[in-house]
């Protein structure tokens, strides 16, 4: 699956949206307060503080138990459901359509349009437009005393509602065409990007390459020619001259792989360049870090069932790779890399024994730009950007990540956890 495909399914941050739900919230309390103590107006005043008391347990269930730094089409669906109905049973208890404050309730559907998919966003119009439809003909009176007082004909009163609807479909309308728009010129920005890097690359390489084939054509002609001259001097040892005859095809063979990449420089890379388990992902790049790191590398895996291949992904292989190299680097001198996978569940944890994440930027682990303030520490970490995009890499491939100081040892831990019916499929 390619990034740009998953892309559409995680685009609402976790941090805005929990922001404006307290927002929400503490406009709620301040609105029920105000009215009960302030104006002394009667209504369902312990009801109307539960209904908004359920709101403020799903917003800390978002903070403490949700890890994922975005939230899914479905996700957001049932959060802004629950945002839906709260206010909905909120407006119910304080007047119904005869509230100003219903228009409130169109703002989660507009606010799902410019961020979530069609059909979120047609089925929270739907809901919204029932509930609306709802309120007009059943509810609460208005607060005392205002409820005495309160008397409209039938077509001002219908107005209400069917003006609310009319506005919640033209706002989804217009903020889906425009959301859809910005949406794509952004993707287009992204994959031009993409390929000016990609060919600024690989005219860097060709340029390496023609100049490193200039450089080392003359000794390697040295050498070629000293070992010709060794192969006349001394035919008559065929031991040594066996030798000398492998030495003089390994520089011809240097000369013809330099040749090739000044020539041809889009040649890819081989590095994981086909399908394989996840046992041989992690292999191939634990063996890449070991070739340049003196740090020990500890890999021990235990599988239920006979492995399966996975599609060559770029995504899954720069989050593990940035998730092992920072560990490498944070380490004192061991990395512990442990797979697990049964036939539900494959799961990569990666540990280290060096300090762990500071104490002070744990709770924000996956957020970027972050810095410590502990002084012994402050030197040594970096912004955050490795880990933020390694963990959106991974979790638009299905993957959950936790990050966490180990339990066992001294440093961080970091837990990848697949379900197998997605990890196959990707």
């Amino acid at each position: 699956m390619k990034f740009f495909e998953t892309s559409k399914y995680h685009s609402l941050k976790k941090s805005t949206y929990i922001n404006l739900r307290w927002i929400g919230i503490i406009g709620q309390l301040f609105s029920v307060y105000l009215v009960y103590f302030f104006f002394n107006f009667d209504f369902e005043f312990l009801y109307a503080n539960l209904i908004i008391l359920t709101g403020a347990i799903s917003n800390l269930y978002l903070i403490f138990f949700y890890n994922k730094t975005q939230l899914s089409d479905k996700s957001a669906l049932l959060f802004l459901l629950i945002d839906i109905i709260q206010l909905g049973v909120l407006i119910y208890l304080t007047g119904g359509a005869k509230n100003p404050f219903i228009i409130f309730l169109i703002i989660p559907s507009v606010f799902a349009s410019t961020n979530l998919g069609i059909k979120t966003n047609l089925f929270l119009v739907m809901i919204t437009c029932l509930i609306i439809i709802f309120l007009t003909f059943y509810s609460k009176d208005l607060p005392e005393p205002l409820g005495d007082h309160f008397h409209v004909s039938d077509y001002l009163y219908y107005s209400i509602p069917i003006s609310l609807i009319i506005a919640l479909i033209f706002l989804n309308y217009f903020a889906i065409i425009f959301g859809n728009e910005s949406r794509l010129r952004k993707e287009a920005l992204n994959k031009m990007e993409e390929i000016m890097a990609k060919e600024h690359e690989m005219l860097s390489l060709g340029g390496q390459a023609a100049a490193a084939a200039h450089s080392l054509g003359t000794p390697l002609s040295t050498i070629k020619i000293i070992s010709q001259e060794l192969t006349k001097q001394l035919k008559n040892q065929k031991e040594v001259i066996q030798d000398i005859e492998l030495l003089s095809s390994q520089v011809e063979r240097c000369n013809q792989i330099l040749k090739r990449l000044s020539l041809n420089p889009d040649i890819e890379d081989n590095f994981i360049d086909e399908d394989l388990t996840m046992r041989d992902y992690l292999i191939e790049i634990i063996s890449s870090f070991r070739e340049t790191s003196k740090n020990d590398f500890n890999f021990n895996y235990e599988q239920d069932s006979s492995p399966k291949k996975i599609t060559k992904s770029i995504e899954i292989v720069y989050g593990l790779r940035n998730f092992i190299g920072n560990a490498n680097k944070f380490c004192k001198n061991k990395v512990f890399i442990n797979l697990k996978s049964n036939n539900e569940l494959t799961v990569v944890t990666i540990e280290d024994d060096g300090e762990g994440y500071p104490n002070d930027i744990i709770s924000k682990i996956g957020e970027p730009y972050l810095k410590t303030f502990t002084s012994s520490t402050a030197n040594k970490t970096g912004l955050g950007l490795g880990i933020f995009i390694g963990k959106t890499l991974l979790e638009k491939n299905f993957a959950i990540v936790n990050c966490s100081n180990s339990k066992t040892r001294s440093g961080a831990e970091i837990e990848i956890k697949w379900k197998n019916k997605d990890l196959f499929n990707i």
